[in-house]
């Protein structure tokens, strides 16, 4: 698969500050590759200087093979959707989504037949004469999407689109963008602080902190093999616990814990588990297993993702477990005592 884009060592500086460090990484043509982080890590800052609107310090940006030095936005093969959509409110949706086939003086004939294959793409036929006032948070994203995409970009940058949505309204459109970009096709470089708009959306993410990437992979393996305690952290839940030292395959946390670990060639200072790594009541036949006998502190209801947080009853220690579809466990509760087993296999050391 073809190259879209290419970024090369490329640095921001600000007085003071370096926003953006040394950042190299390639999206495939066609694909949907996200860049996440907390806030103010960096990733907005690399988004502008990918579309022009703020000059790389150093590096290089090759689109299509094309090194973007010196050409201003308007001249890139790019276009942007920012969280505030910035649509016109005094134009109905199909002046907002001609507006920019306009700008380049096309033949009106030309720009019809885009805009009305456009919005039967995003499902705006019908809302060709609504004011964009009059639609739905939803319905005004596809706008703004509309109006970047029939202008046939190569790359289409989205800086945290579904950020003013509600909830509901946000998992709606992760799925919506998800179809339309693999029916459309247009690259897609996703700028988000949401770990679940990313791993929903994305053929790849690149986890991004202090100005640096610290993990490129698929949503998958981001999440069942992070290669630094950053990603372990930032993305999905995690029990955190610090380490004490090992001895010979067993890992001493600074809580007391013994745990069986194979296989080690560093020493570890922290292990991440997953709430979902918990077995609940393990079977004597299990092997390589720690058990624990623990408290239930809390149960947090939340449909098919229902979690419990537990006291460890020796190290006293707060745990978050998350709870099977199983009706075996569904009517635990507040005070009840419950064994739990965590394999080796499932510690994620750092």
């Amino acid at each position: 698969m073809s190259k879209i884009l290419e970024i090369k060592n490329l640095t921001k500086e600000f007085k003071g500050f370096t926003a953006v460090k040394d950042v190299s990484f390639d999206v495939d043509e066609g694909g949907f590759f996200s860049i996440l982080g907390p806030s103010g890590c960096g990733k907005t800052t690399l988004l502008r200087m990918i579309s022009g609107f703020t000059p790389q310090t150093s590096g290089e940006i090759y689109i299509r093979g094309t090194s973007m030095k010196g050409i201003p936005p308007e001249k890139r093969p790019v276009n942007i959707v920012f969280q505030s959509l910035a649509l016109f409110p005094m134009m109905n949706v199909r002046e907002n989504v001609a507006f920019g086939l306009k700008r380049q003086k096309l033949k009106k004939s030309e720009i019809d037949i885009r805009v009305t294959d456009m919005l039967e793409r995003v499902s705006l036929q019908g809302y060709e004469k609504k004011k964009v006032t009059e639609l739905s948070g939803g319905q005004r994203q596809r706008v703004a999407i509309a109006r970047s995409l029939v202008m046939k970009p190569s790359i289409l940058l989205l800086d945290e689109p579904l950020g003013a949505l509600d909830r509901k309204l946000r998992e709606h459109m992760k799925i919506e963008l998800k179809l339309l970009q693999k029916e459309i096709g247009t690259t897609f470089i996703y700028i988000t602080h949401d770990q679940s708009e990313a791993l929903v959306m994305s053929d790849k993410v690149a986890v991004m902190n202090k100005g640096k990437f610290e993990q490129i992979d698929t949503p998958v393996n981001l999440y069942k093999h992070p290669k630094t305690a950053f990603v372990a952290g930032f993305v999905g839940e995690s029990n955190k616990i610090e380490i004490k030292g090992m001895k010979g395959d067993f890992i001493i946390t600074k809580n007391g814990w013994k745990l069986k670990k194979k296989g080690l060639d560093f020493n570890p200072k922290v292990l991440y588990i997953r709430p979902e790594a918990f077995i609940l009541s393990p079977t004597d036949d299990l092997k390589d297993i720690t058990r624990f006998n623990v408290k239930i502190k809390t149960v947090l209801f939340d449909g098919s993702n229902t979690k419990v947080s537990a006291i460890e009853l020796t190290s006293k220690t707060e745990i978050l477990i998350s709870l099977p579809q199983n009706a075996k466990f569904e009517n635990l509760k507040e005070g009840d005592n419950i064994e739990v087993g965590i394999n080796y296999n499932n510690l994620k050391c750092y």
